[in-house]
């Protein structure tokens, strides 16, 4: 009579078993286009493209089928890979290469499973603009940000926000009100405020240095790789300016 198998020779053989990559467990067959990625991650990331999917793939990140064609096909667990991507970015801008070496890890089976949830958001990484897609007036902004329409006239005459050519201000002309508005219950008028604009603008200029080199590219993935790397450097740079005020800002404590 053979002997049974020990605990020991099948702890081996699992050993030997390749890990799965992550996220384990969900479908690998590979029929969803392009498209059909994008309608799946529309509602969660409204701002991803075609070309950023594409820039993911040549990092590594994501690897779909090439048919004989020469079309890419994804499958679920690439839509999930997609999503753990964008998310770590969106929401904790880490940089593409922490990104890989977390997914490697998972892959590996180093690192626990996250939950595959989907979540409402309105960017990724990069803020878009309005859902509706318009730019806001000087009377629509005022209503967003829910005060009068001459607290965004002052603001405009400060240079703390500039309208475009047409008149109209871009998705984040909200937040600048409303903090502006939170400020001025200090004390802090929109004159006073022009030293953050000029803080922002020159952050943007060395933000503008750093992409100008991918930004001069024609390539579609080149265009992305400007974006988030726009979107990294410049959450870089939020981080760093409020370490700093936070800083100095404690020393006025007793």
């Amino acid at each position: 009579m053979a002997s049974s198998t020990t605990v020991q020779e099948l702890e081996a053989e699992a050993d030997d078993q390749p890990v799965e990559p992550w996220p384990r467990g969900i479908s690998r067959r590979a029929t969803m286009r392009i498209s059909d990625v994008l309608a799946a991650l529309q509602i969660e990331f409204p701002a991803v493209t075609n070309s950023k999917l594409r820039f993911l793939e040549e990092q590594g990140l994501v690897q779909p089928v090439r048919t004989p064609a020469g079309y890419r096909q994804y499958s679920p667990a690439d839509i999930e890979r997609l999503r753990y991507v964008l998310r770590q970015q969106r929401d904790r801008y880490v940089p593409l290469k922490v990104i890989g070496a977390q997914l490697a890890a998972l892959d590996a089976g180093e690192e626990d499973d996250v939950p595959l949830r989907a979540q409402l958001a309105t960017r990724d990484g990069v803020r878009p603009a309005p859902a509706t897609g318009a730019r806001l007036t000087a009377e629509a902004l005022a209503r967003e940000a829910g005060v009068d329409p001459e607290v965004v006239t002052g603001l405009v005459t400060a240079g703390v926000l500039r309208p475009t050519a047409s008149g109209h201000f871009d998705a984040w002309a909200r937040d600048v009100v409303v903090l502006a508005v939170a400020l001025g219950e200090h004390g802090v008028d929109a004159r006073h405020l022009r030293v953050f604009r000029t803080a922002a603008d020159r952050q943007a200029d060395l933000v503008e240095q750093i992409v100008a080199p991918w930004r001069g590219r024609h390539a579609p993935s080149s265009r992305a790789r400007a974006g988030t790397l726009a979107a990294e450097v410049g959450e870089l740079c939020t981080q760093l300016h409020t370490a700093l005020v936070r800083a100095a800002v404690s020393e006025l404590a007793p």
